[in-house]
C-alpha cells in the first residue's frame, strides 16, 4: 500500500486495519488535533476533539 499523504509504502497489515497513511504521517495528523478524554456521568470515557462538545457535556451548566 502507498500512503495517501506522502506516497511512501507501508505494511499490508496496517492497510488491513483500515489505515491509508503511513505511521509518520498518521502521527503528524493525530498531533494536529487537540483532544482530551473525559468521563461521562455514570458511564464510560469519551474522547472529545471539539471544545463545544466538551462544554455541552456539563449537565449543571446554566445558560451559557
Amino acid at each position: 500500500m502507498e500512503c495517501t499523504e506522502c506516497g511512501a509504502h507501508f505494511p499490508a497489515a496496517r492497510a488491513a486495519l483500515g489505515y491509508r497513511v503511513c505511521l509518520p504521517c498518521g502521527e503528524q495528523k493525530a498531533r494536529a488535533v487537540r483532544h482530551c478524554t473525559v468521563p461521562l456521568n455514570k458511564s464510560n470515557y469519551i474522547v472529545v476533539t471539539n471544545r463545544e462538545d466538551l462544554k455541552g457535556l456539563n449537565p449543571k451548566q446554566v445558560g451559557n
